[in-house]
Parts: structure tokens; sequence; C-alpha cells
């Protein structure tokens, strides 16, 4: 199924305030365009850098750029196409950050 991106105007706004990230992030919505899924383990095999929370999040974080940035992501696997939901945007020291205080699971940002 094809992926419709929720919130990328989020994404856009980002790269303004950090112009370094534009390649990489133009990068990855350009392979995202493309991506066919239909279970959470295509996101993997289209991103293999890319990580599936647990708990019941239904959350993935792309590691982009050379692991330069985060991304998390909710996604749903519709009927005909899967939605991905923005929820947070930051570097990887950030990143850290969050996971230390275990919020990847549930920050909520865009």
């Amino acid at each position: 199924m094809r992926v419709h991106l929720i919130k990328k105007q989020t994404i856009e706004d980002y790269i303004i305030k950090n112009a370094r990230s534009k390649a990489s992030f133009e990068t990855w919505y350009s392979i995202l365009y493309r991506a066919d899924w239909n279970l959470p383990k295509d996101i993997i095999a289209t991103f293999n850098s890319a990580d599936i929370l647990g708990k019941g999040s239904n959350r993935v974080v792309f590691n982009i750029g050379g692991n330069n940035y985060r991304l998390i992501c909710r996604y749903y696997f519709g009927k005909t196409r899967v939605h991905l939901f923005v929820k947070w945007i930051g570097t990887h020291a950030e990143y850290t950050a969050l996971c230390n205080k275990g919020n990847q699971y549930t920050v909520q940002l865009y």
C-alpha cells in the first residue's frame, strides 16, 4: 500500500529551522514516496536503520542523515494505504534525551 504522510509541513518547518537537514529529509521523503508497505516489517525492509517501537505504540523511529536526525512517526495500516503521522523530530542527541525519560512512546509534539 502507498504511504500517506500526515503533517509533512512539520518536516518542512523543521528543515527551514535546520538547513543542514534538508538533503537528508529530502532523500528520506523520496524513498517514502515510492514505498509500498503491507506490514510493519515492510517499513524496516524500506528503511533498514528504522526501529519499530514496542509497547503497542505503533510507532517507528527513522534514523535520518547518517544518524544525525531522528523522526518518530505513528503508523496505521488502513484498507487502501498506510497513514504515517509525524509525532516528533530532532537530533540524535535530543532523541537520546527523550528516550532517557521514556517519552519516545508517548511524545506528540505535532
